[in-house]
């Protein structure tokens, strides 16, 4: 199957740094086929951030069900997770 520009997503995650954050993300993409094809992150006093992008075009969920799993994921590790399409995301923020 050929990669579209909407079965790549970005995954930002946010919040208080903590052991297993990216353990917990990268747990769900894994489980769900979701292959990781960039992540940077990094650590600023105790605010963790990172971002990843990621290819869906094999997943075993839809995106909306996705969004949720991740961010169910996030909040049991104290951090806030948002997906959203790579198109929407640049749209969004004109790159």
């Amino acid at each position: 199957m050929a990669q579209t520009a909407s079965d790549r997503i970005v995954i930002t995650v946010l919040g208080e740094n903590r052991a297993g954050i990216v353990a917990a993300i990268s747990k769900v993409l894994g489980e769900t086929n979701v292959d990781i094809r960039d992540i940077t992150q990094s650590i600023i006093e105790d605010i963790f951030t990172m971002t990843m992008l990621a290819d869906m075009s094999a997943a075993t969920l839809e995106f909306a069900e996705l969004q949720k799993t991740l961010a169910d994921a996030g909040d049991a590790v104290g951090v806030t997770v948002t997906v959203q399409r790579e198109d929407v995301f640049k749209f969004m923020y004109r790159l």
